[in-house]
């Protein structure tokens, strides 16, 4: 009994602190063993408890739909991002016009969800690195943001997630990513903080050094606004 009051603490205070227990998302062994119509299936039965549990009428047209909804959203939406077939194909290319200077891809938006309360995660992402031969597409850096983005997460583990997989794409580590985000479990639960944002930051290889960090950073705070 002790050891089970221990635990729900120790739960407790993990979603509390938004701490996250390790660097990989943590999926089980079967996690693709039920297809995605079946997972829809089981979603929307649990949704339609849930509801009914709180005492809302599933037969109001309304909420009718509303199960049906919540588990399509979860499976082809917003945590799209836990099926590994739906990982961008992060295609390179040889760097034959020989750019050897930093490479920065700002202001990419991420929507993700918090995995402690599933509560929206909304902000800025951005992305750099230094080519050592390979270049990759635009467009591929704010896809590999946005399928790590799209599955229950904590900040810190998103940001190492994007360093990691275009450090693998690119063949280099050089790569660096800086986020800055509004979680809805700090702004509109618990200590309703509506001000307040996350800044987490992972850098590789040459992004360590002072200098070269200092130039990403400044290029981060570069107006863009061309209107």
């Amino acid at each position: 009994m002790i050891e089970g009051k221990n635990e729900k603490i120790k739960i407790e205070e993990i979603g509390d602190n938004h701490i996250a227990t390790s660097a990989k998302t943590p999926l089980r062994d079967d996690a693709f063993v039920l297809s995605d119509t079946d997972k829809m299936q089981a979603i929307e039965e649990d949704v339609a408890h849930i509801l009914h549990t709180l005492g809302m009428d599933l037969t109001d047209d309304s909420l009718k739909g509303t199960p049906r909804r919540v588990a399509k959203m979860f499976v082809q939406e917003i945590f799209s991002g836990l099926d590994p077939k739906n990982k961008p194909k992060a295609s390179t290319f040889d760097n034959n016009y020989k750019y050897g200077e930093m490479l920065v891809e700002k202001n990419i938006t991420v929507y993700s969800t918090c995995e402690h309360h599933l509560l929206p995660i909304v902000g800025k992402a951005h992305v750099a690195y230094i080519s050592s031969g390979n270049v990759i597409g635009l467009s591929k850096m704010n896809r590999v943001v946005d399928f790590y983005a799209k599955r229950p997460q904590v900040q810190e583990r998103l940001t190492m997630q994007v360093v990691q997989e275009l450090q693998k794409a690119l063949g280099t580590e050089d790569v660096a990513c800086v986020i800055d985000a509004k979680h809805l479990c700090v702004n509109s639960r618990g200590i309703k903080d509506v001000a307040s944002s996350t800044v987490t930051s992972e850098f590789g290889g040459k992004f360590k050094d002072d200098a070269v960090k200092r130039e990403f950073l400044d290029y981060i705070k570069l107006e863009t606004d061309f209107e």
